[in-house]
């Protein structure tokens, strides 16, 4: 395992003062609506760019779901995929087209007139990065899917980027005895730990393994490599999705896309392991997907409902349904994103929702989806926006279709970190 470790102590003292900045931007976002929404989008016309739109979601009369802009990316084929699973605090939005392995920077400090500032793609030989976090001192944690050795395609592993997609230092997901199936996916930074946990699904879709993988932060040395426990029906940990950390800072919930949500436990020391402690049905060829953690509630889209679903998780152990948000029959959610205030959730999908973007209400107090009737475009007869009726100001009318999508920050928090930026 190759791991750049030169000036690790300057970037864990500089992570001091980042964390104290950043914690201050979040606390001013608190209480304040976002103006916009940036739904990462891909074109169904190959001939065209793919693209960042953003929308206008103050809720007033003639505004509410308005397109404000479009920011198309180079290239075809793209494939958007995931971006960054809300606002980082510098305004500054990674977003992956994993079909070209480009992962483009949309810089959102003008929250109205985003644009690209920024692309990669392979870095030091691992290929096709995947999720992206913001680590204590402001840098993003990349998960990139796989590398190539002298036996053909191995697992690939973990980056620290800069907000400008310089590499810092890196790690490798494969290791004697690893299975070679994994590819990292999705992470979860547990700093009381000084632990990062990966998940391994392969976006190829050529397997479903249950496994795991448990590194150091401080280091990024991989310590443990385990399978989670199938349940009752038998493929309740096939396909680890997506993890996610309590607001306790150390008990972390691994979803799978088999739709089994398992609770860790000792992931501070020599066995961690992992307990199923809910699952959902499934349809076929329909997976859960993407969670959120506010609180004291989890919520998950679960297509097999063709829900968004509120569970209270007081008691990690034993979650307890609370609300769903329900779509129409031949819905498929998929992504979920809330608002930095926690009162709004957009949901992108699948099928009938492919080329749509709904939003849903959400009560912090009681756990509550309902959703928002009048995110719609003008004349429709069924909640969201579509993406298959619009001329897009970048040009063309090609189909869009969303996938990733986040809130933009609060204009408070926006304009207190650019003041800040500015007196740096």
């Amino acid at each position: 395992m190759r791991v750049r470790s030169q000036n690790i102590p300057m970037l864990w003292i500089s992570a001091v003062l980042s964390v104290s900045f950043a914690g201050s931007v979040l606390r001013a976002q608190a209480k304040g609506s976002s103006d916009y929404l940036y739904v990462w989008t891909a074109s169904s016309d190959t001939t065209q760019p793919d693209f960042l739109a953003v929308f206008d979601v103050r809720p007033a009369p003639g505004r509410y779901g308005r397109l404000v802009t479009t920011v198309p990316v180079p290239g075809r084929k793209n494939s958007p995929h995931h971006t960054e699973h809300e606002m980082p605090a510098d305004g500054r939005l990674f977003a992956n087209g994993f079909g070209s392995g480009q992962t483009f920077i949309f810089d959102a400090t003008d929250p109205a007139r985003p644009r690209l500032d920024g692309q990669f793609g392979d870095v030091s030989g691992m290929m096709h990065p995947h999720s992206f976090l913001r680590l204590p001192n402001g840098h993003v944690l990349a998960t990139f899917q796989m590398q190539h050795d002298s036996l053909g395609v191995a697992p690939g592993g973990l980056a620290e980027l800069t907000e400008r997609g310089a590499l810092v230092r890196h790690a490798s997901a494969n290791a004697a005895g690893i299975d070679r199936r994994i590819r990292p996916y999705s992470a979860v930074i547990i700093r009381k730990l000084d632990r990062i946990l990966t998940t391994t699904t392969d976006m190829d879709g050529k397997d479903e393994i249950p496994s795991v993988q448990l590194w150091r932060l401080s280091d990024l040395k991989l310590l443990k490599t385990f399978d989670l426990p199938q349940g009752p029906r038998g493929d309740e940990a096939g396909a680890t999705a997506e993890p996610r950390l309590l607001a306790d800072g150390h008990t972390v919930l691994v979803s799978t896309f088999d739709c089994g949500l398992y609770l860790l436990t000792g992931l501070d020391g020599p066995s961690p392991a992992g307990q199923l402690v809910a699952s959902f049905p499934r349809k076929k060829d329909t997976y859960c997907a993407i969670p959120v953690i506010v609180g004291h509630f989890y919520l998950v889209t679960v297509p097999a409902w063709h829900a968004v679903v509120s569970l209270d998780i007081s008691n990690p152990a034993k979650p307890r349904e609370v609300s769903r948000a329900e779509l129409r029959e031949q819905d498929v959610p998929h992504w979920i994103a809330i608002e930095p205030n926690h009162r709004r959730v957009v949901i992108t999908g699948y099928r009938e929702m492919l080329h749509r973007v709904v939003i849903a209400d959400f009560d912090e107090g009681t756990g509550r989806l309902t959703i928002d009737d009048r995110f719609r475009d003008d004349g429709a007869t069924e909640p969201g926006m579509r993406m298959d009726n619009k001329s897009w100001p970048h040009g063309g009318n090609s189909v869009g279709t969303p996938h990733g999508a986040v809130f933009s920050l609060p204009p408070a928090g926006a304009r207190r970190f650019r003041s800040s930026v500015s007196h740096r």
